[in-house]
């Protein structure tokens, strides 16, 4: 989907020097993403077809592996840019990338069977085998955003009369995919950044996004065997998805159990990934231009400004600057990423194509302290085209999005490669060299900017559900913390249900788990119930086709207030 391109006839040298930038270095960054995938990329030496390889970065660190996460985004960048006609050629390799992914779903891995539990195997080795190292599993986003690539191709191959492919092939590995989601989308996870266990902004709202296209893509194909299910769980991650808005502090919390502050490029990342043109600047799909998505830009941009890097000291408190994962972070010494810079512009570009469609901005209590970095004081209310104060807004905050190429820019060394970081003290390029991920960004960046927009997805109209899970708010969660002393024997693991949907209805079948271990004997897990509850549960024991309860009574707990949280220690019984 393309749209005009804004403000071009009158570009100021600033916004021409970006455009230069963004000129030469687009076909640097997809050159050297296709560098990077299996058979025939010049650095992806022994890597199958369609495997995409992380970085040629073989030591300091070792990425030499295929991401689930990182292939989909990579492949999600190809696929809308051959569907939208851009790139024609295409097609062999989305072909192959289709198949490298069957592969590896039938792949038996640590994290658990082929098409099962191993679905959420975050990484494998590039000849298609299994990982079998130490490493943050399960991540739980790899199915769905997997999920989100293979869907953008089927509704192409519909469009050109080819279904026979897609009932063949394509759906079947969705369907997979998405079972998996609708069953475990609840369960604790690996984030983002594969460093902390338990609930993940990003995971829930790519696996919201991902049902939500499988349900229209199952109506057009006609299937209904999962249609249900798929609708009824759909439902309730978007639920739990408004747990994550903080009202007090106004952010978006990144990652549950985190031990940080929970301000996180992941939440800019996540309205990027989830952007639908169709539907505006929702809130409750945390849209690129909603209150909420603007506030939280607000809040991880303000959390980079100051001396935290050197390269942001002395700018303008209103100017764009270097941004990281997260500020706490120290991985590498804890440094800018250019994938994380480049989110920060591409959110602004996606607000500023929906703002220009419907011909208005609205600024809220929740977002007028974003807009009041450009007209201080600026009132709530909406704001039409046709008035001064919108020209103002689209004109200042473009120049703002293109503060953040320009930092990349800046940094970016004279052959154009662009590694995982730049130091915060000097910009030099750090850790992993020519991460394909950083040259997706770069595109999808590009893209946003001159209004090429991706195709829609079913996001318009959507409202949280009422009941006991949701009521009428976007606040009725609250988190409850499982912990368990249970001693168990080798093959043997603890899981989780209770009364309530959020504990699988007391589905020894779907039970939460394996609860998580480390610091055996005691397992646990975080999960987002129903607030101010009574709630009943119970621990069950699994090895193999064995199903062990504790014994009666049932447990039961009253759940925190709304946004509050519980912990509970409990001992097996």
């Amino acid at each position: 989907m393309c749209s005009t391109v804004y403000g071009r006839l009158d570009a100021t040298p600033y916004e021409r020097a970006v455009d230069d930038y963004v000129a030469s270095e687009g076909p640097i960054a997809l050159a050297g993403l296709l560098a990077n995938i299996g058979p025939s990329g010049s650095k992806s030496q022994g890597a199958k077809p369609g495997i995409v390889v992380a970085s040629p970065s073989l030591t300091d660190p070792d990425y030499v592996f295929a991401w689930i996460r990182d292939s989909a985004l990579v492949f999600k960048a190809l696929i809308d840019r051959f569907t939208d006609g851009r790139d024609s050629t295409r097609l062999p390799l989305i072909l192959q990338y289709v198949q490298s992914q069957s592969n590896l779903q039938n792949t038996d891995n640590p994290s658990g069977a082929a098409r099962g539990l191993g679905l959420a195997e975050p990484k494998f080795e590039i000849n298609e085998t299994a990982f079998t190292g130490a490493w943050g599993r399960p991540q739980r986003d790899g199915p769905a955003l997997r999920s989100t690539a293979l869907i953008t191709l089927a509704n192409w191959f519909i469009a050109q009369g080819n279904t026979s492919y897609v009932t063949s092939t394509l759906f079947p590995m969705i369907t997979l995919d998405l079972n998996y989601v609708a069953t475990y989308w609840n369960d604790q996870t690996f984030d983002l950044w594969e460093e902390v266990q338990g609930h993940s902004f990003f995971t829930t709202a790519v696996q919201h996004r991902a049902l939500r296209e499988g349900i229209a893509l199952a109506q057009k194909l006609n299937s209904t065997a999962n249609v249900a299910s798929w609708t009824s769980e759909a439902a309730n991650v978007l639920c739990t998805l408004q747990s994550y808005w903080q009202p007090s502090n106004a952010f978006i919390l990144s990652n549950t159990n985190s031990g940080r502050s929970g301000i996180d490029v992941n939440s800019i990342l996540t309205s990027v990934h989830t952007f639908s043109s169709n539907a505006g600047c929702d809130a409750v799909t945390f849209q690129p231009c909603s209150d909420k998505a603007l506030a939280g830009h607000f809040a991880v941009v303000n959390s980079f400004r100051g001396s935290l890097y050197s390269i942001n000291s002395g700018r303008a408190s209103t100017a764009a600057v270097a941004i990281g994962r997260y500020k706490e972070d120290s991985y590498f010494g804890g440094n800018p990423w250019y994938l994380a810079t480049f989110a920060a512009a591409e959110q602004l570009y996606l607000a500023l194509s929906t703002w220009n469609s419907q011909k208005s901005i609205t600024v809220t209590a929740i977002s007028q302290p974003f807009f009041a970095q450009f007209i201080p004081g600026i009132a709530a209310g909406t704001y039409a085209s046709t008035t001064s104060t919108f020209t103002t807004l689209t004109s200042a905050i473009r120049t703002y999005a293109d503060g953040f190429i320009a930092i990349n820019q800046q940094y970016t060394p004279a052959n154009g490669g662009l590694a995982e970081q730049f130091s915060k003290s000097n910009g030099t390029p750090l850790s992993a060299v020519d991460l394909t991920w950083s040259y997706a960004s770069a595109l999808t960046a590009f893209d946003r900017r001159a209004g090429v927009l991706p195709a829609a997805w079913p996001a318009a109209g959507l409202t949280v559900p009422s009941g006991s899970s949701c009521g009428d708010s976007s606040t009725t969660l609250s988190s409850v913390t499982f912990n368990v002393n249970a001693q168990t024997v080798l093959g043997e693991n603890i899981y989780l249900t209770g009364s309530v949907a959020e504990l699988r209805n007391w589905s020894p079948d779907n039970a939460i788990g394996p609860l998580s271990n480390p610091n055996y004997p005691i397992w646990t897990v975080t999960v987002q119930v129903p607030a101010n509850q009574t709630i009943e549960y119970k621990y069950i024991r699994k090895n193999g086709g064995s199903v062990v309860w504790e014994s009666d009574p049932n447990r039961s707990f009253r759940s925190a207030t709304t946004g509050g949280s519980v912990t509970l220690n409990d001992v097996w019984k």
